[in-house]
């Protein structure tokens, strides 16, 4: 991408890639079950019996029959196996199908998920598109990063929590004033980035109800850049079956954010779910 390359072309590049990125075999839409196994079970959609392993042991056990065609980690299943969580050195990986795979992910309780993809899933086939404002300059904004030397900690609600809080640290703190209004917000590590988990007067109107994310960096030079128009939809947009964080109370604006995702289209132009 070259620097005279407008800020208009390089949203339409980003949101192609969005798009392309919802639909592959373990994109958003592909996600078709996170089940929590606490206890010896059948999980849905796909074959074997699930069970936890002993406390502090990372996965699943699987017990199946050849017939069942399941491969943990290539090898086919005739008995039992165990299936190694993402929090694993050597995570493990599921193919049931030729479409269907799976993996194992961690709770911050020390319980265990499998969740079940399909590239051939009924997300995947209605897609349409991904609904979103016009490149909007007023919503680029240069703010201050305050760093908190050992970070806070906030409580971020989940959708699917019941209201029960998680605690995440907020390394610093982004502060700005818009239209005579100061900010404050909160975000917390993602990777190497910080996550913004946002809400404002557009959910539910305009926008997808439960709120927005940006993937944010803060700079050397003690700045952070917030390009609203980069903001995106969550996960739990495309399925029911991820647990989205909420937006805390610090980062729910009363004022309509007229930039960036605003909803998942079908095939005919509208609202996926």
């Amino acid at each position: 991408m070259t620097e005279t390359t407008s800020p208009e072309d390089q949203l339409a590049l980003y949101r192609r890639r969005r798009e392309e990125s919802v639909v592959q075999p373990k994109g958003n839409l592909a996600l078709v079950n996170t089940q929590w196994v606490d206890a010896e079970q059948p999980v849905y959609g796909v074959p074997g019996v699930w069970s936890p392993l002993p406390a502090g042991e990372s996965g699943l056990r699987v017990v199946a029959n050849a017939s069942d065609g399941i491969r943990v980690d290539g090898a086919l299943v005739d008995g039992e196996a165990v299936v190694a969580g993402k929090d694993s050195v050597s995570p493990g990986e599921i193919v049931f199908s030729d479409t269907v795979t799976g993996f194992v992910i961690a709770g911050e309780d020390g319980a265990y998920a499998l969740r079940v993809w399909d590239a051939a899933s009924e997300g995947i086939r209605d897609f349409g598109s991904i609904d979103a404002f016009p490149y909007n300059p007023e919503w680029v904004i240069t703010a201050s990063w305050i760093e908190i030397e050992g970070g806070s900690t906030v409580g971020i609600e989940h959708l699917k929590d019941e209201g029960k809080p998680r605690d995440k640290v907020v390394p610093g703190e982004i502060r700005f004033t818009k239209d005579g209004v100061d900010y404050n917000l909160a975000a917390f590590k993602e990777g190497r980035a910080l996550l913004l988990v946002f809400a404002d007067s557009t959910n539910g109107d305009s926008t997808y109800s439960v709120g927005r994310f940006l993937m944010v960096a803060p700079s050397p030079d003690g700045s952070i850049a917030l390009d609203f128009n980069r903001a995106y939809l969550p996960p739990c947009a495309f399925s029911y079956n991820f647990n989205c964080p909420l937006p805390p109370k610090q980062n729910r604006f009363s004022v309509p954010i007229e930039a960036g995702e605003k909803n998942v289209l079908n095939t005919a132009g509208a609202l996926l779910h």
